[in-house]
């Protein structure tokens, strides 16, 4: 993919990261060239062999005009959640994998509609604020916007969500 140090990605469930060094090393007699990544959340270091970064689907951030077709994705009101808990916990670990914003998007409003009928799993609470903080903090960065007016800002595409669901 080419990235430069300095550059900010997308590390797929991990969330925003600061490419800080390309470099050769050498691990367990085996050299290669290494991203060393620092993960925005909690400030830890991470390191991925260049080789493996399409595998683990290390990305770029969404492109800013992506950022108002999310939201709108948010706000539609279209969800269709599995019935089964198992099967959709399962699909959505699958969204969750693929490290895509609009996936993730889907997620957290297929877990927001479960959550106003019934209580979450668990796992699925904690997939559900993964989801958000995944993209909370991807809209921060790339608007330069804070987590707070980010996070209000998709609570109120949810909450269109749940009005044009219920209205339908």
């Amino acid at each position: 993919m080419g990235f430069r140090v300095g550059e900010k990605i997308v590390y797929p469930n991990h969330g925003v990261s600061i490419v800080e060094q390309i470099r050769e090393s050498e691990i367990a007699g085996l050299r290669n060239t290494y991203l060393h990544l620092r993960l925005i959340s909690n400030n830890s270091k991470v390191m991925v062999p260049i080789e493996n970064s399409e595998l683990i689907g290390l990305r770029r951030l969404t492109i800013r005009k992506e950022v108002n077709s999310l939201l709108r994705t948010l706000a539609n009101g279209r969800v269709s959640p599995l019935a089964d808990w198992k099967g959709r916990y399962k699909q959505n670990l699958d969204k969750m994998r693929s490290g895509r914003l609009q996936d993730i998007a889907e997620v957290l409003k297929a877990l927001n509609h479960v959550m106003q009928k019934k209580a979450l799993s668990f796992r699925e609470k904690k997939m559900y604020e993964r989801a958000k903080y995944l993209i909370v903090s991807e809209i921060a960065v790339i608007d330069g916007a804070s987590e707070e007016e980010v996070a209000r800002r998709v609570d109120r595409a949810l909450a269109r969500s749940m009005q044009k669901s219920a209205a339908s």
